[in-house]
């Protein structure tokens, strides 16, 4: 037994030290390898067919196979190499590449393939520099991946990509090797322009691909997703870079298909796009925002997609992911024929004849095709930012006029005629073509915009408002000449006074806080608001030249935007907006109308609003604000608002000198304070923005008196809100927060009466997880449903800085007071009053029972519906069946220790509720009307004893929604107006 083991041990031991000793020793390993390539060739010799010889074929790919491990040990080992020398001097590459081609098994092509790139990563002999390597692996490549060869598997073609993008990164690296893998032999480096006649039919067709095959079959593979459309496109970028240094290899991109080709797949990866498209989101990640209003998902059919569909969105990546790839091939070029070359075919077979005909035919009654165009739009500009193909984009859209340009072309005149044969060889092409009569001189982009915004579809205006704010907070000087009507603007007289900055940013802030909520949480809102103004001022593409420090005479200036296309605007001059701005007042009928409004409809046009306002080019007086030129001051500068006047005891020169300094000094000190006057607010000189602005703050307080709880219900969604957002906050610390308000929304809105119509299912589930969270601690940080900051519609509102709201000094300005809607600024809710003590305690107090009634109260409340507020409010009788609510709320709480809550009849005994909320420190509560069980509260209708016919109504829930929307908005203007008034040199102090 032993001597068996000893046996059966020691066999693999001394196979292995043999094997070892062999690789180590450079004449075994030479012997071993030149034994393996004759087997190779002996078997593919005696095989008459490498298909139908399963046996041969598998014996090939072993042998090749272990030439590669060979070559690769080898590669490792110190000096002398004499398997890769023997490579090189036999040049076995020749034979093995015709074994591969002719096999047609997807095995031995694959191994073949990696013997190649063996040999390259060696990088020894100079086999990347051999003509015969060079051609013998293009053969293979080419013959392997050709229309008459076997289909490969992912695998294998990711391999033979990297193959290629291997010998690019060597031409890259090493550009005097571009000769053995393009052969420009037809192509003339020097000749006369007849010359060029001659050999214009040698860059046409197939011929072409013979002098450089590994370009096209790079070409072939970069719309291809994962690494092998990677390895593509880098191969191709590093060919193209190439192409600076070899006035042939430019010459032949140029009248080369690559332009064509790209161009043409391009549009190819557009029309895959759906044509109808409606905006939604998954019914499991709704956004809380969306969930808490009248949010319904749109329908869908087999043309209209949905924009959360799994293959819309891949469809979508696709496109834009090729479309970052021309950025990339653009960035990438230095030639400027090149480039000019990609940027024509751009134009004329993507802009002309794809992208502008589907905005043309485009409408919203159709199902959502202006939908769809604009929401591809505003992806392709928000994904761009070379300055080339944004310009063509736009340029063309908006029909801005040509202009011409002083470029410096190539000095080469072959590569200059090649471009101008590329141009008319593509215009003669074009020309057929139907689709080449559209352009945009009757109807443009701003056509479009106009006419969607005034369009009766949500969705239609909520993506147009999209559109245009990206246009105005990315391309801001292509708007000022088309979109926007603006006139030049004088910055001295149009500079705003400090004193009437300070009230009109009071002005804002009072509306903001005339909505409701705890003082503290606002101040610390407004704080993280400054922040993020700052942050969005400094971010705007116009702001960098307007708050960088100035540079000194000796260093260099700031880099101009580059151009090489004709007709880009230049340098944003001062502006302002005109009164009568169709665009401005487009966006204000759609404020008219906020709380019935869509909420992602409302989040857009805020978003709009303020990218409109925050370029530093743009004056904000006269369409945003007061004009200077309509302040009106009561009465002369108080005495008291300046120094005292100096004493004028002795006659000594020195006392005489210092009377001039002393009245320059007077002039200055009368001179600030007459800045730090408030101007007296009048309503005439308000500008429609601030006049709609304060219409909907009273709209809130007519809601206010209008609707029972309304305070209590706004804190309820605030708090919801909170806890969504600490919910999806990664880890948050366990800090308590405020606790409940009796009476909260427990349950989502009962869909079930016929008095309201059904809720949207969205809702009930997510009212569900949300409001059974309030009464456990959470995060106290408040949330917001604004998403400013990352593009999602809910992300913090409030902040955690505790700068307080900017407060009006009232010693030197009596009689200056900041307009604030009277006393709407203290109209809060019981629960904002409390502190956490007295809540806690408050809560405790209550009966289960009558929690349960507060609820479902609430929720009747929540679920009516309501239309614009007028100053015509009728009391309608809400009635409620709060018996059985409370009966069925007893049964949960039989067990407790106090015995009325087992009673039903305890509920019907509540007090009366407090209908002055200002007034009570204790949650509203319902009263006992009638008989039955059936309470009846009062909620008075917005216009009369109902809403008339054709009006459109929302939901209270989805009111107050909007409220918080509002809040947040008017916050944010607020904290912009004092970010520019800091930053852009607005104020007007002396």
């Amino acid at each position: 037994m032993d001597f068996w083991t000893r046996l059966i041990a020691n066999t693999p031991l001394s196979a292995r030290s043999t094997a070892k000793d062999a690789a180590r020793d450079p004449v075994r390993r030479r012997q071993r390898f030149e034994k393996e390539y004759s087997s190779l060739l002996h078997t593919w010799r005696v095989s008459s067919n490498l298909t139908k010889d399963v046996d041969a074929a598998e014996t090939i790919e072993m042998r090749l196979q272990e030439l590669t491990n060979i070559l690769t040990d080898e590669s490792r080992r110190p000096l002398p190499h004499p398997c890769i020398s023997f490579c090189a001097t036999k040049k076995i590459y020749v034979p093995i590449a015709k074994i591969a081609t002719s096999s047609y098994n997807e095995w031995i092509i694959k191994e073949a393939v990696l013997f190649f790139a063996t040999l390259i990563e060696s990088e020894e002999e100079a086999f990347v520099e051999n003509d015969e390597f060079a051609a013998s692996l293009t053969n293979l490549l080419v013959r392997i991946t050709g229309q008459n060869s076997i289909r490969l598997g992912s695998d294998t073609e990711i391999r033979v990509v990297e193959l290629a993008f291997n010998i690019t990164t060597k031409i890259r690296l090493e550009p005097e090797i571009l000769p053995t893998w393009f052969k420009a032999a037809s192509v003339p480096t020097q000749a006369g322009p007849e010359k060029f006649k001659d050999d214009r039919e040698r860059f046409e067709g197939r011929s072409q691909k013979q002098d450089f095959p590994l370009f096209y079959l790079l070409m072939d593979y970069i719309h291809h997703e994962g690494k092998i459309g990677d390895f593509a496109r880098t191969g191709l970028l590093y060919v193209i870079e190439a192409a600076s240094s070899s006035v042939s290899l430019e010459q032949w991109i140029v009248e080369s298909d690559l332009s064509t080709l790209m161009a043409t797949g391009l549009g190819a990866l557009y029309s895959q796009l759906s044509r109808k498209l409606v905006i939604d989101h998954p019914t499991q990640d709704l956004p809380p925002i969306l969930a808490l209003s009248d949010y319904q998902h749109p329908e869908t059919t087999h043309e209209i997609v949905s924009s959360c569909n799994p293959d819309f969105q891949l469809h979508l990546e696709t496109f834009l992911s090729h479309l970052l790839f021309w950025q990339d091939v653009l960035n990438h070029c230095r030639s400027l024929e090149i480039k000019s070359t990609l940027l024509e075919h751009f134009q004329i077979i993507f802009l002309q004849q794809l992208l502008y005909p589907s905005l043309l035919e485009s409408s919203d009654v159709d199902g959502g095709s202006s939908v769809a165009v604009l929401t591809y739009l505003r992806r392709i500009l928000e994904s761009l930012d070379h300055p080339d193909m944004i310009n063509l984009i736009l340029h063309y859209l908006l029909a801005l006029p040509d202009r011409d340009s002083s470029r410096t072309l190539s000095t080469e005149p072959s590569v200059s005629a090649a471009r101008k044969r590329k141009s008319m060889d593509l215009a003669s092409m074009m020309a057929s073509k139907v689709e080449s009569t559209y352009e945009p001189l009757l109807f443009n982009l701003v056509d479009l915009i106009q006419s969607c915004l005034k369009s009766k579809n949500q969705q239609t205006v909520s993506v147009t408002l999209q559109l245009l704010a990206a246009i105005l907070k990315r391309h801001h000087r292509y708007a000022i000449v088309t979109l926007l009507h603006t006139e030049a603007v004088n910055p001295q007289t149009s500079q705003r006074t400090v004193g009437a900055h300070q009230q009109e940013v009071e002005f804002i802030t009072a509306l903001a806080t005339s909505l409701g909520g705890h003082q503290d949480v606002l101040d610390e809102l407004y704080e993280s608001i400054l922040k993020d103004s700052m942050t969005r001022v400094e971010s705007h593409p116009c702001s960098l030249k307007l708050i960088a420090p100035q540079l000194a005479a000796t260093n260099h200036k700031l880099p101009a935007v580059p151009e090489s296309v004709p007709g880009a605007p230049r340098e944003v001059p001062p502006h302002t907006l005109r009164r009568e701005d169709p665009i401005l007042n487009s966006m204000m009928d759609i404020f008219e109308t906020f709380f019935i409004n869509s909420v992602e409809t409302n989040l857009s046009v805020t978003e709009a609003l303020l990218d409109l306002a925050v370029c530093g080019h743009i004056g904000i007086e006269g369409w945003l604000l007061r004009h200077p030129a309509k302040y009106i001051f009561d009465g002369a500068i108080d005495e008291d608002e300046t120094v005292p006047e100096q004493s004028s005891n002795g006659d000594n020169d020195a006392e005489e000198d210092e009377v001039p300094e002393s009245i320059s000094e007077l002039d200055t000190l009368k001179a600030i304070a007459k800045c730090r006057r408030y101007p007296k607010w009048q309503a005439s000189s308000l500008p429609r923005t601030l006049r709609t602005l304060e219409s909907l703050a009273d709209q809130v307080e007519l809601y206010r008196q209008s609707i029972p709880r309304f305070d209590d219900l706004l804190q309820q969604r605030r708090d919801a809100f909170q806890t969504a957002d600490a919910a999806l906050a990664p880890d948050p610390p366990p800090v308590p927060s405020k606790s409940v308000t009796p009476g909260q929304d427990q349950t989502p809105v009962d869909g079930s009466r016929a008095a309201s119509p059904a809720r949207p299912s969205a809702l009930e589930g997510f009212a569900q997880r949300i409001f059974s969270e309030l009464s456990t601690p959470t995060k106290s940080r408040s949330a917001s449903p604004r998403g400013r900051g990352d593009g999602t519609l809910a992300s913090n509102l409030f902040g955690t800085p505790n700068k307080p709201l900017p407060s009006t000094p009232r010693d030197n300005r009596p009689e200056h007071e900041t307009p604030t809607k009277g006393g709407r600024l203290r109209s809060l809710s019981p629960a904002v009053h409390n502190d956490g003590n007295s809540l806690d305690a408050a809560a405790k107090s209550i009966p289960a029972s009558q929690l349960a009634a507060f609820a479902a109260i609430d929720q009747e409340i929540l679920g009516r519906k309501v239309g614009l507020p007028s100053k015509r409010l009728e009391a309608i009788p809400l009635r409620f069946n709060t018996k059985n609510a409370t009966e069925d709320s007893s049964k949960v709480d039989a067990t407790g220790d106090d015995a009325q809550n087992s009673d039903p009849a305890t509920a019907e005994t509540v007090q009366a509720p407090v209908t002055n909320t200002e007034e009570s420190d204790q949650p509203s509560q319902p009263t006992k009307q009638s008989g039955d069980g059936e309470d009846e509260i009062g909620i008075a209708q917005p216009s009369g004893a109902s809403t008339p016919a054709g009006e459109k109504e929302v939901t209270v829930s989805h009111v107050i929604t909007n409220v918080i929307v509002l809040q947040s908005f008017l916050f944010e203007l607020a904290g912009l107006v004092q970010v520019r008034g800091s930053l852009f040199n607005e104020i007007k102090f002396a």
